[in-house]
């Protein structure tokens, strides 16, 4: 914990949080007008430099994707999870998240039966504040894995019944770093597992997490980056993602790399691919603002990199470092900043920050 003095500075880490979820929302909407482009259309489009700031996507500057949606729905699960324990004194961590992709899942088609089995419990509409926003119920290309996975009715033993590897676990998975360090690289995991059923698409998603965690307890992104390496290499099928990461890790030591050089580490479509250039980027990086337009200017998929790269440099520089004329661009900024306070706060135990009747349960029911 972050000391001044003897005394500790508590919501250091709350603006750390606040950074992370808002850092990588901020470099998903960077990298969401060339998402799906080549490093030639991008400089095409915007000159040698590629992208330096917003640019149009879905019809406005600072469209967030369903990478920040995603990740909203993980955070709001986690939350949800320490709710239902809180009040319950039982809780599935992975079924009540994945009861908050189910959420997702209907602002994504609007159709409450088809949202497999999760709401058979009585509720005629989904529940909870997040799901009312209507911003966050805008088509952002939705991965087709996610889709598919989550109308499933059952996943095997938790897992998804694919062999995705592909990076939409991943993606979303920084929230779970918002958790005990000991507990953030399995939650990673499990969280990804849901709709990525390949050790590549489910373990990037543990490095994440972990890594997050490790900056959160004030370690260094290198030192963080070795624990969570430690925790991986114990896991079957890591090979894959052990390469990426030490690549990557080999290659932000370098300084900023060049984006032929991130182009090495793959386009950041699976999942070992996007945790690398994100890392990378992240490792290279002199600030947030030149990390994240690293992270998002490759031939790829520039927005989950972007946000990869942004959670990290978000948890490590704090609010204050992502440029104003971003945040204030940012589509959803105050939803994005109100699940991230809140996030830490129901972790760290403190009470509700809304005027309410029965704390934490009246907007975060525990299922």
């Amino acid at each position: 914990m972050r000391t001044v003095g003897e005394m500790p500075v508590i919501d250091a880490r709350r603006d750390a949080v606040r950074g992370c979820l808002l850092g990588g929302a901020v470099g998903d909407a960077l990298g969401a007008p060339v998402e799906f482009d080549s490093l030639h259309d991008i400089r095409s489009r915007f000159g040698t430099g590629g992208v330096t700031d917003f640019a149009p996507a879905y019809g406005r500057l600072g469209a967030i994707t369903d990478d920040t949606q995603m990740t909203l729905f993980t955070a709001e699960g986690i939350v949800r999870g320490r709710v239902r324990w809180d009040e319950r004194g039982l809780c599935h961590l992975p079924s009540v998240v994945r009861h908050a992709y189910l959420r997702w899942l209907f602002t994504q088609d609007g159709d409450w039966s088809r949202s497999g089995d999760g709401f058979a419990h009585g509720h005629d509409e989904p529940d909870g504040w997040l799901v009312a926003q209507t911003v966050l119920h805008a088509r952002r290309a939705p991965g087709n894995t996610c889709l598919a996975a989550l109308r499933a009715e059952e996943t095997a033993s938790g897992r998804a019944r694919n062999n995705s590897k592909g990076c939409g676990g991943v993606m979303r998975a920084a929230p779970a770093g918002a958790m005990a360090r000991d507990r953030a690289f399995e939650v990673g995991c499990d969280v990804a597992a849901l709709t990525h059923g390949h050790p590549s698409g489910y373990l990037p998603a543990g490095v994440l997490a972990a890594t997050v965690a490790g900056l959160l307890d004030d370690m260094a992104l290198e030192a963080a980056l070795a624990d969570a390496r430690g925790q991986l290499v114990v896991h079957d099928g890591h090979q894959e993602t052990l390469a990426a990461l030490d690549a990557a890790i080999a290659l932000g030591r370098r300084g900023l790399p060049a984006p032929a050089d991130l182009e090495t580490l793959g386009a950041g479509w699976v999942g070992d691919e996007a945790l690398a250039i994100g890392v990378a980027c992240a490792l290279g990086a002199k600030g947030f603002d030149d990390g994240v337009l690293a992270a998002v200017n490759h031939s790829g998929d520039s927005d989950s990199t972007g946000s990869i790269a942004g959670n990290l440099l978000g948890a490590i520089h704090g609010v204050a470092a992502i440029p104003t004329r971003w945040l204030d661009a940012l589509e959803a900024r105050a939803i994005i900043d109100q699940v991230a306070c809140d996030l830490h706060d129901v972790l760290a135990g403190r009470p509700p920050t809304w005027p309410s009747t029965h704390g934490w349960w009246d907007r975060y029911p525990g299922w």
